[in-house]
């Protein structure tokens, strides 16, 4: 089971949800879409469809940066970020 840490801009977005959640999964996209059987619509906040992370979401598990097909081991931490931009 991996801990997932998320962006506290989600939460009012999904009734329940806390910015620490534990999730199963063999891989990020695994973990995310256990999260999103939780609170549908959870993925598409995340991710684009094909799928891939959407332009401004960076993820790393364990500190290092990620994609969705990077594997987790139990115990894994896995850090889900928005970018910010601005000019």
């Amino acid at each position: 089971m991996a801990q997932v840490h998320l962006p506290k801009t989600l939460l009012p977005l999904f009734a329940g949800l806390e910015p620490e959640q534990e999730a199963d999964g063999a891989t990020v996209a695994d973990a995310l879409g256990a999260l999103d059987a939780r609170w549908p619509g959870l993925l598409d906040r995340l991710c684009e469809p094909g799928p891939a992370l959407r332009r401004h979401i960076k993820v790393f598990v364990d500190r290092e940066p990620a994609e969705l097909a990077t594997p987790l081991a139990d115990g894994s931490r896995v850090d889900v970020l928005t970018a910010i931009t601005g000019g």
